[in-house]
């Protein structure tokens, strides 16, 4: 019998991933190429991303795979070395084998039965780490002929140089043995015969024999040909430190993290029984693991974070090839790629980045000649740029195109019916418009536009993430869109309030400040919003007794709770204010997924179920659309009375 089962499959996943890291990394320095093809640092990384991806694809047989990234090295190392120039036909090629390539890995099946997973030779393998003195090379020792010799015991299936102790130039002794190997030797030699072929560098060198079966992860370690005497390895460019990281399944991290939110409830509940004690010591002991409770919650929230920078990096083949079909030419900026994210969150929002790039330079840029005509530089640039601001990620996404046409967004709205024709509006209504649904200003339909599928769309799916999107324009400077959205979508620092006998969360990040208000602040004629004067600036008011039907008598004294939407502030009048609470977001059930306004839910310390708001869905449905029906409030009412 070969090698166990889960060992293949756990070495393909490994695969698998790097493959992808590859494909990913190929891509780019393509891209990067065709930007400059004097980059030649772009055309060795394109050269080393097929390479190891050659390796990895050979040592499971993998041979469609393997001929395709040859052809590709070829190509680039012709490149390399000056035979060929770049033109726009091998660059079309270069990027046809690189999607080719995707479409091969991608349709590779997964587990111990894939190709390749149970043809391996009845042998063990061996995996060797050999680390040479310096002065191996002034004793007269080549380690390569080792190497070579160690050959004879099996088949050599992998040797990697190690360069991470090669000094810089200036200082480079040139006759010192710098360089470290990992060696992949598939034998049945004892270890003690492996070991025999070294007997001669014992006293200059550090070697480490380990079966294959002990290593976590075998095919994460690229393969690379076994050199030639007269050629040297290729060096792999990657930084030592990578090798202090693990890759792990992103259900065990989501499991971890469902754990640490329940953790957190558990706790809180635990804090309410010490303070309902009145022991000072139990009352010192929840607190202190309150404070335990929210180090682990913030480190296992910090595993799921994700640099947003890889996605950005995504969309230069989507700007290169959108650009090639319209005729016009843009550069691509990437900014804040480092700032992190969580990974459901970057997951979620390509699609509606990719939707905002895509209308940017579609409707956004102008052709070249528009460009030239009006004083711009040909290229357009559009910038995706990230940040953090006020525990938020904020995703912007800019061009310096023709920006919006207010006459044109006002006329088709007019036609729509969407608008009354003498309504007035501000550049912000305007603005909103957009985002109604079917709304389109594209005079025909395209590969690109005017479905009549579009912004409200990227509303939707930025709210579903309790996110925010805002738009500002400049005619004939360009278009902004700004998407804000929470760092995780597992457990959020809420603001607790209550009506009646429900709780209601808020996200705290979103709350300005709180005021208190007496009883008889009147609401406008549909009963459930209104306005007041707040320090000489009209505030537009949701009354939540109303909205969702709340019986009862009114307490003395409410407060009310300003919040900031997209459209601006908002205050929302609740009973009692009960601060702030450390909120794990639980999923609404199927029988009241279908009600608005509502992000989810949250089970307090006490054991009782609190209700997540949707803050802007809330002050959209009472405040610009017709008044829902009253059973809308009274099932949402009893979804908070009636939850376990």
């Amino acid at each position: 019998m070969g090698l166990d089962a889960e060992i293949i499959a756990a070495a393909r996943a490994g695969f698998m991933e790097e493959a992808q890291d590859n494909l990913r990394q190929l891509e780019q320095d393509l891209l990067r190429m065709e930007q400059d093809p004097g980059d030649l640092e772009a055309v060795h990384g394109a050269f080393r991303a097929a390479h190891t991806l050659k390796g990895g694809a050979g040592m499971f047989g993998l041979d469609a795979i393997v001929r395709l990234t040859h052809a590709l090295e070829s190509t680039l190392d012709a490149l390399r070395d000056g035979s060929q120039t770049l033109t726009e036909g091998n660059m079309a090629a270069l990027l046809a084998g690189a999607d080719e390539l995707g479409e091969l890995v991608a349709a590779l099946p997964d587990g111990p039965n894939a190709p390749g997973a149970t043809d391996t030779p009845d042998e063990p393998r061996w995996r060797l780490n050999l680390r040479m003195g310096l002065d191996a090379l002034r004793n007269g020792l080549d380690p390569l002929s080792f190497i070579r010799h160690l050959g004879t015991l099996g088949t050599l299936c992998a040797v990697r140089t190690h360069p991470d102790r090669v000094p810089t130039l200036e200082t480079l002794d040139a006759e010192s043995c710098w360089l470290d190997f990992e060696i992949l030797l598939q034998s049945d030699a004892p270890r003690h015969a492996i070991a025999d072929v070294f007997d001669f560098l014992q006293d200059d060198c550090t070697l480490e024999i380990q079966p294959e079966a002990a290593v976590r992860s075998p095919a994460r370690t690229p393969d690379a040909p076994l050199p030639s005497p007269d050629t040297s390895p290729p060096a792999d460019r990657r930084p030592a430190e990578e090798g202090r990281f693990i890759r792990v399944r992103a259900d065990k991290l989501d499991r971890l993290v469902d754990l640490i939110g329940e953790l957190v409830i558990a706790g809180s509940g635990a804090g309410n029984a010490a303070r309902e004690s009145r022991h000072a010591r139990c009352i010192e002991t929840a607190q202190r693991v309150h404070e335990l409770v929210q180090s682990a919650r913030d480190g296992a929230l910090a595993l799921r974070m994700v640099p947003i920078g890889q996605t950005f990096s995504r969309f230069q083949r989507v700007v290169r090839d959108v650009c090639k079909t319209l005729g016009k030419e843009a550069a691509l900026q990437i900014l804040g790629g480092d700032t992190e994210l969580d990974r459901a969150l970057v997951d979620a929002i390509a699609d509606p980045l990719m939707h905002l790039v895509r209308n940017s330079l579609d409707h956004g840029l102008e052709s070249p000649d528009e460009r030239s005509a009006s004083g711009k530089p040909a290229r357009g640039q559009l910038c995706l740029q990230a940040y953090q601001e006020a525990g938020s990620v904020v995703l912007e996404v800019r061009d310096d195109g023709r920006g919006l046409d207010r006459h044109r967004i006002l006329s088709k709205a007019i036609e729509r019916g969407l608008i009354a024709p003498e309504a007035v509006l501000d550049d912000a209504q305007v603005h909103a418009l957009l985002f109604e649904p079917g709304f389109s200003t594209a005079e025909q339909v395209t590969d690109l536009s005017g479905r009549g599928v579009g912004m409200d769309v990227v509303r939707r799916q930025v709210e579903a993430l309790r996110g925010q999107i805002h738009l500002t324009s400049t005619p004939g400077q360009g278009t902004a869109v700004q998407i804000r959205l929470p760092l995780t979508l597992a457990i959020i620092d809420g603001f607790l309030t209550r009506v009646g006998s429900v709780g209601y969360v808020l996200p705290l990040d979103i709350v300005a400040e709180c005021i208190e208000t007496p009883s008889g602040l009147q609401a406008g004629p549909h009963r459930d919003s209104g306005c007041l004067d707040l320090r000489g600036q009209v505030l537009p008011f949701l009354d939540l007794r109303a909205c969702f039907g709340h019986g009862g008598e009114r307490p003395a004294r409410q407060s009310l709770v300003v919040v900031r939407c997209n459209t601006g502030r908002v205050g929302l009048l609740v009973d009692r204010l009960l601060g702030e609470h450390q909120t794990v977001i639980k999923p609404l059930g199927p029988l009241f997924r279908h009600l608005p306004c509502l992000a989810g839910s949250t089970i307090l310390g006490n054991g009782e179920v609190a209700l997540i708001l949707d803050v802007p869905a809330l002050a959209r449905l009472h405040t610009d659309s017709p008044r829902p029906s009253t059973s809308t409030p009274t099932s949402a009412h009893r979804l908070a009375s009636e939850s376990p």
